[in-house]
């Protein structure tokens, strides 16, 4: 299994307890996990399901790149980490 965490930052907005869910695609992991709490899925994904701008996704501690295609495979004992990525000065 994978495991799925969203940062407090995230749950704040909508309680979503860690994930475990099939391997897959990136796409696919963060779209079962989110089945546990739908609502928080326009919290990660724009509308045109990329992940927003002020969303970090992490995979094994290395930030995710591409935030259009998330087509990189995850294999059993990966971890994900979706966070509320914060800026200022």
């Amino acid at each position: 299994m994978v495991a799925v965490e969203f940062a407090p930052s995230l749950r704040r907005h909508v309680e979503c307890a860690p994930q475990s869910v099939a391997p897959g695609s990136l796409r696919e992991v963060l779209e079962a996990a989110l089945k546990a709490a739908p609502e928080l899925a326009h919290y990660v994904f724009d509308d045109q399901r990329a992940v927003r701008k002020h969303v970090a996704v992490f995979v094994n501690r290395q930030m995710v790149q591409d935030r259009i295609h998330l087509n990189q495979p995850l294999n059993p004992g990966d971890r994900v980490l979706v966070i509320q990525a914060l800026s200022g000065g």
